[in-house]
């Protein structure tokens, strides 16, 4: 799957759920969007829901940011906007350079969610693909 199709993909999912629960406040459209709360009443947005694993080993992970706002894309890499401490990259076998966010937190935590918040996720991730 390449990174537009992911996008593409996740954004619908996203805005499928946001969509049903438009009479709900925004901190609870967050907390709806808790690791443990989505696995259960939402077992398709994430193939990891289902083995029962987690992205990022972290309590209170939150899954509103599946994909982070500082992630970029580009014709032959991909990076981190801010160039966050937690984060690496990855050469591939093609040359391709994968920014590695596995080890970076900052899109999963409330704080920062509720900080950057937006119901419509592409308007938030709007950065992100717009190099591709």
């Amino acid at each position: 799957m390449t990174y537009q199709q992911w996008y593409d993909s996740f954004g619908e999912k996203h805005n499928k759920i946001v969509k049903k629960l438009s009479a709900l406040s925004d901190d609870e459209i967050i907390k709806y969007f808790d690791y443990e709360n989505m696995k259960q009443k939402e077992s398709d947005f994430c193939p990891l829901y289902k083995k029962n694993k987690k992205c990022h080993n972290i309590e209170n992970l939150n899954c509103y940011f599946c994909g982070c706002p500082y992630f970029r894309v580009g014709e032959k890499k991909s990076w981190c906007s801010i160039d966050a401490k937690d984060g690496s990259t990855i050469k591939a076998k093609d040359g391709y350079i994968h920014q590695n966010c596995s080890n970076c937190t900052i899109p999963h935590k409330t704080k920062f969610i509720k900080q950057n918040f937006h119901k419509h996720w592409k308007i938030i991730m709007k950065n992100t693909i717009g190099n591709i």
